[in-house]
């Protein structure tokens, strides 16, 4: 397996390329345009402490068809009743933030550096990045953010503060992408826990194939608000 050494032109290695464990390519940087290419083309940045920038392409990949998401009966309740208000592109950099402080199991410290959320807030302010907030109280209790190109939300990470609060979240944005006929939404990397929402683990080769024709779908570019 060879690890390609990205430069200031702006390219990938073919996805395939990637070894066993997804990754691909290091170094690059975390400008718009190469966070663009890089995600139209199945491929994601995932910062290591004390490494060069890390660019991955794992196989399989964990994929959530929107009409698909499974939740339990207590939360669909939680959801029928209104407990959480629901805004999308409210406070996305606080969303980000809260991602970042979340503590994760198995991890030490958080991928979600400064210098990510510098590049993803621009991706936010040219229309590509989204948030989804869930408001307790006035308070935000929790969210999720990713990038949006074509015809697939690609998702980066996800906090609760309250019970339930990313649940809610990600069901309010599954039923706004299957509204909008998005193909699926992209959750990288396979666990337990999205398999229990009803992500599942796509081939490489399948996820590139669905990623190439979502892709001919135009972007829906610009700040979102959720249908009532």
């Amino acid at each position: 397996m060879t690890l390609y050494a990205l430069d200031d032109r702006l390219a990938f290695p073919l996805p395939q390329e990637a070894d066993e464990d997804g990754l691909l390519a290091v170094g690059g940087d975390l400008s718009p345009e190469r966070l663009v290419l890089a995600y139209s083309n199945g491929i994601f940045p995932w910062p290591h402490e004390g490494m060069p920038l890390l660019w991955f392409s794992p196989d399989p990949r964990m994929v959530l068809e929107p009409k698909r998401l499974r939740l339990s009966r207590s939360l669909r309740a939680r959801v029928r009743h209104g407990d959480f208000e629901l805004t999308c592109d409210k406070a996305f950099r606080e969303v980000m933030a809260a991602c970042a402080d979340t503590p994760r199991a198995h991890e030490d410290g958080t991928w979600i550096t400064p210098a990510m959320v510098d590049a993803y807030t621009r991706l936010h302010e040219q229309g590509l990045a989204h948030s989804v907030e869930a408001w307790h109280g006035g308070r935000l209790a929790g969210g999720l953010y990713g990038v949006s190109l074509g015809a697939v939300f690609f998702g980066e990470s996800m906090f609760s503060r309250v019970s339930d609060g990313s649940k809610v979240a990600l069901a309010a944005l599954a039923r706004q992408l299957s509204a909008w006929d998005f193909a699926f939404l992209d959750c990288q990397m396979v666990t337990e826990h999205l398999a229990s929402l009803g992500a599942e683990p796509w081939p490489r080769e399948r996820f590139l194939s669905e990623l190439k024709q979502a892709m001919t779908v135009p972007t829906r570019q610009g700040r979102w608000t959720l249908s009532p």
